[in-house]
């Protein structure tokens, strides 16, 4: 390997950070519980690990027995899969006993019991939970949360709170057995290419129906992205300019974009790339562009045989979960748009050694791409150049996670943070010098 080549796969220094989530001296085991907790865990994959760890932590702020959650069946994706079918029920229970009480369902007993139905604040902090909620046992056994997202803060909550958050997410949300062992085969059938890129291609339909991105799309496929917008009743933002939105860098890179990306950064074309992405919008003639560039493209389908992929086909969670571990595992991870899995994939790699996750300037990118496109500008040393000095501090190095932007309020300035599980530092990250003498200082490795 060149030295050009090692210096694109090295990983960022990481001023050695190693997790530090073993709760203080003062924690206890947890108290009597005063009632359960019901959860409904919304949205996608990841917007649903997320909603789930919170959970543990409300549980544990409310003094609640956490059922089992139950996992959403009627987003975008249909999926019918059950807690069970994609995590590994057992580890998440044992893993988290000396923190909060969790059963596999509601006793017999309270089966008909009254229960709350509390659609819980977003982005609360401790008093809310301790004070407002907790007060709810006084008239009933059960609560039941609605939605599990977004549901405490991201900052200012007590370094317990925080740990336990990263316990839940990095430790005791384990993937059931059958999905980590077939994510493993797949990282393992990728490493046989070399070093490889996981790139979180999100040019799916529902992602360019959402966000109303339609450059490079036909008249027809835009005019379909704009139906199934419409008629998406929970999407609240129907009419959007396209152009506006990809000049301020709210759109998923194409395809095609990525190769450009990718080539300026200084990849060769023998780089293997795995594809981590449900069915991109166009198929393979949109894939074309990259395809050129990039030889070895790979994804499930690629890497496994109908009959091993067949447990997973049509669970939408399941298959995204696949996807999570071979690009967690990955040499580098690119994200073309930041979305859920981009956030929670780069937040596990932060967490596991700060491993290379390059994350594209789109708003950047798409100036630079419409000169080219325009004949003002070239491929070649002088885009090169201008790309990667870009990128240069956009590689996963440690930080401090971003607060909210200057000058927001309200709902806004929780709304505007960085999340929580997009970088767990300083909460369960520290400094090896810096660890308290009853913090673990093994990195765990996945």
């Amino acid at each position: 390997m060149t030295l050009d080549l090692d210096k694109l796969w090295k990983q960022p220094p990481n001023r050695d950070y190693v997790p530090c989530i073993k709760p203080s001296s003062s924690y206890k085991t947890p108290p009597e519980s005063r009632g359960y907790l019901l959860v409904h865990a919304n949205g996608g994959l990841n917007q649903m690990r997320a909603g789930i760890c919170d959970m543990v932590a409300i549980a544990r702020l409310i003094n609640a027995t956490l059922v089992i959650p139950e996992l959403d069946k009627h987003s975008f994706w249909q999926d019918s899969s059950n807690f069970s079918d994609v995590f590994d029920e057992y580890h998440f229970i044992t893993s988290l006993a000396d923190d909060v009480k969790i059963i596999n369902k509601l006793p017999k007993e309270l089966a008909n019991a009254t229960r709350a139905v509390k659609h819980f604040r977003s982005w609360s902090g401790v008093e809310y939970y301790e004070q407002e909620i907790a007060s709810m046992w006084e008239e009933y056994k059960v609560i039941r949360a609605a939605k599990s997202d977004s549901r405490l803060a991201n900052n200012n909550l007590p370094p317990d709170t925080q740990k336990l958050r990263c316990r839940a997410c990095y430790e005791a949300l384990r993937f059931a057995p059958q999905i980590e062992s077939m994510g493993k085969l797949l990282v393992e059938r990728m490493r046989s290419y070399g070093h490889y890129i996981a790139l979180h291609l999100r040019f799916e339909k529902d992602m360019l129906a959402f966000s109303g991105c339609t450059h490079d799309l036909s008249p027809e496929e835009a005019e379909e992205l704009k139906t199934i917008r419409e008629n998406m009743t929970w999407w609240k933002i129907k009419d959007i300019d396209p152009v506006e939105q990809r000049a301020k860098g709210y759109c998923p890179l194409t395809p095609k974009e990525v190769g450009l990306f990718l080539s300026t950064l200084g990849f060769p074309s023998s780089t293997p790339i795995y594809v981590a992405a449900g069915e991109i919008y166009g198929g393979e003639s949109r894939m074309a562009d990259l395809q050129i560039r990039y030889p070895i493209i790979m994804n499930k389908e690629k890497l496994a045989s109908v009959e091993e992929l067949e447990p997973f086909i049509n669970h939408a969670s399941q298959m995204a979960a696949l996807d999570y571990i071979v690009s967690v595992e990955s040499d580098i991870f690119i994200p073309t748009y930041f979305g859920n899995m981009a956030k929670a994939v780069e937040g596990h790699r932060r967490f596991l050694g700060h491993r290379k996750t390059i994350s594209p300037d789109r708003k950047a990118l798409v100036r630079l791409f419409d000169k080219i496109n325009g004949g003002t500008m070239k491929e070649g040393k002088n885009l090169s150049n201008r790309v990667i000095d870009i990128h240069r501090r956009r590689q996963g190095s440690p930080r401090k996670r971003k607060g909210p932007l200057t000058g927001t309020k309200g709902t806004d300035r929780f709304r505007s943070e960085e999340a929580f599980y997009v970088n767990p530092l300083p909460d369960c990250l520290c400094q090896k010098e810096a660890l308290p003498a009853h913090q673990n200082t093994t990195l765990i490795i996945k």
